[in-house]
């Protein structure tokens, strides 16, 4: 018996993602795009892993790229979650960031934490990727609430933000 998409998608719907920007430079620019699947996968070696759609069309040039940098975006962030959610835009418009201290990979300002990688293991799962991060450098923004997406909805913890209070737009459909 088969499982439905849209039933598959609801049914998972009820597992809180994390909120991620992944980003890279590819022939001296920066290019990234959001992730809804963003895991720690080894402490020894220190590996992390995120899964981008297969139809991407930024997630070639950050393999390209050969190393990333995972940005957790914060609860005051869905403008950016937005943003990078968005197929042929200029998705750095009006953000800040700086390099990552070893990779270079762009570090967006204001995030809850940023885990910069060297892609050590790419595989190929249905409809999506399975990459496989050695961690080279990372830090946390201690006090920062992280976003969150449940139920087709974002979600946070910031008082007063409309994220707290779980009536918000949903993101584009991530590439």
């Amino acid at each position: 018996m088969a499982v439905e998409p849209a039933r598959f998608r609801d049914v998972l719907s009820a597992v809180p993602t994390s909120v991620v920007v992944v980003t890279a430079i590819d022939r001296g620019e920066p290019v990234g795009l959001a992730v809804g699947t963003f895991l720690s996968v080894s402490l020894d070696p220190p590996l992390v892993g995120f899964l981008p759609a297969a139809s991407s069309t930024s997630f070639p040039r950050i393999r390209d790229a050969g190393a990333f940098c995972a940005n957790v975006l914060t609860v005051n962030q869905q403008h950016v979650s937005k943003a990078f959610a968005t197929s042929g835009a200029d998705k750095f418009a009006g953000l800040s960031w700086r390099p990552a201290p070893v990779t270079g990979s762009p570090v967006l300002e204001g995030v809850a934490a940023w885990i910069d990688c060297r892609i050590s293991t790419l595989h190929e799962a249905g409809d999506h990727f399975i990459v496989i991060g050695e961690v080279a450098d990372l830090a946390a923004a201690p006090g920062e609430q992280p976003l969150v997406f449940h139920r087709s909805r974002y979600m946070g913890s910031a008082p007063g933000d409309q994220a707290s209070r779980g009536a918000v737009t949903p993101p584009a459909r991530p590439e």
